[in-house]
């Protein structure tokens, strides 16, 4: 007997309301929005102004848009996997809060720490979950308050990353469904900790002083170079194993790191430009949660619909990469993320390509 098929069925995002535009970090961090632009493709981002508020709190309110937007709600939840470089506590977990918080312990309940590539390891371990049998639908969350975790101060970092959620529900196929998780490819290289990192707080430096051990610092130049030369070789592998050719993808669903490192891989890759998402010019980068918050974008402004094809790739500190084949099941109703921003444009975008979008 094969084993069961996992699907993507409900996908939600949530961006707190704290818009924080490139001019008004220009002053402070004697930069511009034409040089935040040019060296990222980054206009805004949204920061969590309310100290009450953690990241669970943001994890919750993207897991309860996607559990809502399920096209087949029969399949009970079994368990949570919450990705974030910025949990509630170095320890225990956020996934436990995030679990009770929805109404849904004793479920299993569990984080994954692979910085900007950890939802689609969350992933590939909900899908594994759900073809052995472990659990017939899990909730994934990507989940960052990266503000709290980032100098404002250093211009190197705070103009990169943004506050967000989005999730993800994971099931056991069903007769008729048009989707599937078809594979992963995934990788580390632990020689290259040092390039994305926040060294204080664990086992190696408990009490950080310096403000280099206290706050996340990223080497720019190295991480682009990794990052363009692992995320072009993982998505390649997936597609192999998938069996598609490059042509066929509809949609390709990059970690919001960079435009350049998007537009680099793409190049590398041949990716057909109106295939390409960009969702980082008016959300930041936003580590784990970049990629399911553009899923949700997307299927919320019918840029993503049944049976398209879709690739997702990341990369994040670890190093750790990894990339994704999907066939886009979902086909619910989705609240579009983006809704509220100051910069909204007018007009509806139902029906556009990911390309388009990039321009709204």
């Amino acid at each position: 007997m094969s084993p069961p098929v996992a699907v993507i069925d409900g996908v939600g995002g949530y961006l707190p309301p704290g818009v924080i535009t490139n001019a008004d970090l220009g002053a402070e961090l004697d930069t511009s929005d034409e040089w935040i632009r040019r060296r990222t493709g980054i206009g805004a981002r949204r920061w969590v102004a309310d100290e009450r508020i953690a990241t669970s709190d943001l994890a919750v309110l993207a897991a309860r848009r996607a559990i809502a937007a399920r096209g087949d709600a029969q399949a009970p939840l079994g368990a949570v996997i919450v990705a974030t470089m910025s949990p509630d506590r170095r320890s225990p977990a956020t996934a436990p809060v995030v679990a009770d918080k929805l109404g849904l312990q004793p479920v299993a309940a569990f984080d994954v720490g692979a910085a900007c590539g950890g939802f689609v390891y969350a992933l590939a371990v909900a899908s594994s979950f759900v073809q052995s049998s472990l659990a017939e639908a899990v909730v994934v969350v990507g989940a960052e308050c990266m503000s709290r975790v980032i100098d404002r101060t250093d211009r190197a970092t705070a103009v990169l990353f943004g506050d967000g959620a989005g999730a993800v529900v994971v099931r056991r196929a069903r007769s008729g469904d048009v989707g599937r998780i078809h594979c992963f490819d995934l990788g580390s290289d632990g020689a290259n900790v040092d390039l994305i990192t926040q060294k204080g707080g664990g086992s190696l430096i408990p009490e950080p002083v310096e403000t280099s051990e206290k706050w996340l610092q990223v080497q720019g130049r190295a991480t682009y170079r990794h990052a363009v030369a692992r995320m072009s070789a993982s998505a390649t592998a997936v597609l192999e194993r998938a069996g598609w050719q490059v042509a066929e993808i509809d949609v390709v669903v990059p970690h919001q790191a960079n435009a350049r490192i998007i537009d680099a891989v793409a190049t590398n890759l041949g990716l057909p430009a109106a295939a390409l998402v960009k969702t980082l010019h008016r959300m930041g980068n936003t580590s784990a949660a970049s990629i399911p918050l553009a899923l949700a974008h997307c299927a919320a402004t019918g840029a993503l619909a049944p049976t398209q094809r879709v690739l997702l790739t990341a990369l994040g500190g670890g190093l750790a990469w990894g990339s994704a084949a999907v066939t886009w099941e979902h086909s619910g109703q989705v609240i579009d993320p983006l809704l509220g921003c100051a910069d909204e444009s007018t007009g509806t975008s139902a029906g556009k390509s990911p390309g388009e979008l990039e321009n709204r």
